[in-house]
């Protein structure tokens, strides 16, 4: 895959407003839609559920890219399926004894299953999940709030992913993503990257857009 695909984070649109701002990213070239999903137990925030993720559904072609940021994942996988999710990624951290089952059961759907890491996992973890996995997620800031600072030492599990990977994977990265940040982790091996508050608080959304890639 030599395209760099770009999936814009709704967490930092206009709830208001969110048919116009995905309508905003979509005609300056956006990718996927990057869905964020907390229960304000895995992580300390509470944001959107399937509800949004269904109506998401009726505004846009683009593939619904969903990070599920919960405990328990594999009961709510089904219902974001049914909503119109294209990739469902969820965390190593939040279940770990049945990563297997819950990659099986995402993939059930006819979608793409995605694993993600946070900061403190090494990548050394989820090596043995690769084969089965269609996209990783490698978490650069503590999921939980948009607009925190990108942690350097955390991209550098991008190559040991890419190592032990096949080149189908999916290499995404989200947290403290812009132009400059965007060119480490490409220059590491990732070809997604998720970005919220540098294109949308961007006075020229295409070209932040095109910057990242």
């Amino acid at each position: 895959m030599n395209k760099i695909l770009v999936s814009p984070s709704i967490l930092s649109a206009d709830f208001a407003n969110l048919e116009r701002d995905i309508k905003l990213v979509e005609n300056a070239g956006a990718d996927w839609i990057h869905v964020d999903v907390m229960d304000g137990h895995f992580v300390p925030n509470i944001t959107i559920g399937v509800p949004v993720v269904k109506s998401l559904r009726k505004v846009t072609d683009l593939p619904l890219d969903v990070h599920l940021m919960i405990e328990n994942p594999q009961n709510y996988v089904e219902a974001f399926a049914n909503a119109g999710a294209d990739i469902i990624t969820f965390h190593y951290e939040a279940e770990g004894f049945k990563i297997i089952d819950v990659i099986n059961l995402i993939k059930s759907f006819g979608i793409k299953a995605g694993l993600s890491i946070k900061p403190k996992t090494p990548a050394q973890e989820i090596l043995e999940f690769l084969p089965i996995l269609d996209l990783v997620l490698v978490m650069t800031v503590e999921p939980g709030f948009g607009g925190q600072k990108f942690m350097d030492d955390c991209a550098a599990k991008i190559p040991v992913i890419k190592a032990n990977a096949d080149e189908n994977l999916i290499i995404q990265v989200d947290g403290g993503i812009n132009d400059k940040t965007a060119k480490i982790c490409t220059e590491y091996g990732a070809n997604c990257l998720v970005a919220g508050n540098y294109i949308y608080k961007s006075k020229d959304v295409q070209n932040a857009i095109n910057s990242l890639r």
